[in-house]
């Protein structure tokens, strides 16, 4: 499934306000809880996940082709057009004028634009396409 088949957006950047948010080093159980600190440990400051900013750019996915991968409609992909992009990567990629989000995977001689979801089939990166960017991270809404 494509994105959109409209071009990104570029939205004017704000003045750069950093601000931190508590963590806890202590690490949460998915399995049986247990007991954990009532204090935090530091900040993090969500600027700090960006590698590269002058090349960074956030994308909203739309459709479910790479739900195997945990990337589901309507996340947020942090994507860095500095990343170089290697076999095994989640990418964004134009191919046949459409924006996509799949992973990247040589095959012989050829790139594959592969999605996590088998209802999808795989496609061959076009000669004329483009690897926009590394998807760095997914950023969910629940």
């Amino acid at each position: 499934m494509f994105l959109s088949s409209n071009k990104p957006r570029v939205i004017a950047a704000r003045p750069k306000r950093r601000f931190g948010l508590p963590l806890f080093l202590s690490r949460v159980a998915a399995g049986f809880p247990s007991p954990g600190d009532d204090f935090a440990d530091g900040t993090l400051d969500l600027n700090d996940l960006v590698e590269h900013p002058s090349a960074t750019f956030l994308v909203r996915v739309t459709g479910n082709s790479m739900t195997g991968v945990g990337i589901d409609d309507g996340d947020l992909l942090v994507v860095d057009r500095a990343r170089e992009a290697k076999n095994g990567h989640i990418v964004i990629a134009v191919a046949y004028g459409e924006m996509t989000v799949k992973r990247l995977e040589r095959r012989g001689p050829r790139w594959w634009l592969v999605p996590a979801n088998a209802e999808f089939p795989p496609m061959a990166l076009p000669e004329d396409g483009e690897i926009w960017g590394v998807v760095a991270h997914t950023i969910k809404s629940y």
